[in-house]
């Protein structure tokens, strides 16, 4: 049948198949390609999880001796160096393709503009930028890791109306709805792995793991944990339903250890006590890409405090718990004395869940 679509609504198509990968191909990026020959689809793929055959590769694989002279699609820079797999570049020059529009370019600098240029020294015409936007925003985690070599981090959190976390017994369940609850566990599945600190874990003793109908792939549970001070008997150590790592400061007993089940790792940091940007440095070594901090408090405050992170996605509920004594979302130190002080954020998106607000924030970038 024939597909008489925009070169923008194939490059969607090719963006829409990326977008169903996301949190599943790390640390490599989520990329969809489409092989197009006049005029009707014949090939399309998605890069499904690391290791595995690239997006082009499929979609050449299914278009097979077709795909000379046709035009592909693809959301992000074909690669032209050899990793786990061969370069996709070197295989579309194979299969002859007329032009390819490439989204947007691959910041890796294995890639970075050669894998277009290789493709046009072969002859082929090669447009970059078609919904370039869309693209950079798809692969925003790994855009991050790959620039500044530090895992991208959302901070999630669920309040009242007036911005409490928890009353001032620390009770905190349930503040929202099963349906934001259900969508917690989305952001879960997508991100590599969720962090908490240690008060958490005395307080509420999470699982921390992903638990929707369709199943989902559970993330590491990482706990700050500057004296190693998390019981046995805590939920993250006796069910090892995902990794668990803790991360404590250089004075603990890591003897404690013996206590720990083989799904459990402990990082010790050279400072004393836990401090967040070693914390990430840690994590973009272990080739962790995004982290989704789940309190409580003081750790968010901490975040907030330093700077470090990317993207907040905070859960509103219409309730007022009222009271000084309870628990604010974002605690810490000393707030500033001024508000001209305060990290400026702009509002990505505000979404109704059954009687809950989500809103997801961005830090304000600078003016050049």
């Amino acid at each position: 049948m024939k597909d008489l679509a925009s070169k923008e609504t194939y490059m969607d198509t090719a963006l829409a198949l990326a977008e169903v990968t996301i949190g599943q191909t790390s640390p490599n990026p989520s990329v969809g390609a489409v092989v197009v020959k006049d005029g009707s689809v014949i090939g399309m793929g998605s890069h499904l999880q690391a290791g595995s055959a690239h997006a082009e590769v499929h979609a050449l694989r299914q278009a097979g001796e077709a795909a000379a002279g046709a035009v592909m699609y693809v959301t992000l820079e074909p690669c032209s160096h050899h990793g786990k797999t061969p370069p996709c570049a070197d295989l579309i020059v194979e299969h002859q393709l007329a032009k390819v529009y490439i989204a947007c370019l691959d910041p890796n600098p294995e890639v970075a503009g050669r894998g277009a240029e290789k493709l046009r020294q072969a002859g082929i015409e090669v447009e970059v930028g078609l919904r370039q936007e869309r693209a950079i925003e798809l692969n925003r985690r790994f855009f991050k890791q790959i620039r500044e070599k530090l895992p991208f981090v959302t901070l999630k959190a669920a309040m009242t109306l007036d911005g409490k976390a928890a009353a001032s017994t620390g009770d905190s369940r349930w503040i929202t709805s099963e349906a934001a609850r259900e969508d917690v566990h989305r952001q879960r599945d997508l991100h590599d792995a969720v962090l908490v600190g240690i008060g958490t874990v005395m307080a509420d003793d999470p699982r921390l793991t992903v638990r929707l109908p369709e199943g989902g792939k559970q993330p590491i549970r990482i706990v700050l944990d500057s004296d190693l001070r998390i019981p046995a008997d805590s939920k993250l150590l006796t069910r090892p339903e995902a990794p668990t790592w803790l991360i404590c400061g250089s004075s603990a007993d890591v003897e404690q250890a013996k206590l720990i089940k083989p799904h459990v790792k402990v990082f010790k940091l050279d400072t004393k006590k836990v401090e967040l940007e070693a914390v990430l440095n840690l994590l973009a070594e272990q080739r962790v890409q995004s982290v989704y901090v789940e309190g409580g408090s003081s750790i968010h405050g901490a975040f907030v405090e330093t700077g470090l992170f990317d993207e907040c996605h905070w859960y509103i509920a219409p309730l007022l718990l009222g009271g000084s004594d309870a628990i604010t979302v974002v605690g810490g130190g000393v707030s500033p004395e001024y508000i001209r002080q305060a990290r400026q954020l702009e509002i990505k998106s505000v979404e109704k869940i059954s009687g809950d607000l989500k809103i997801i924030a961005v830090p304000k970038k600078e003016a050049e």
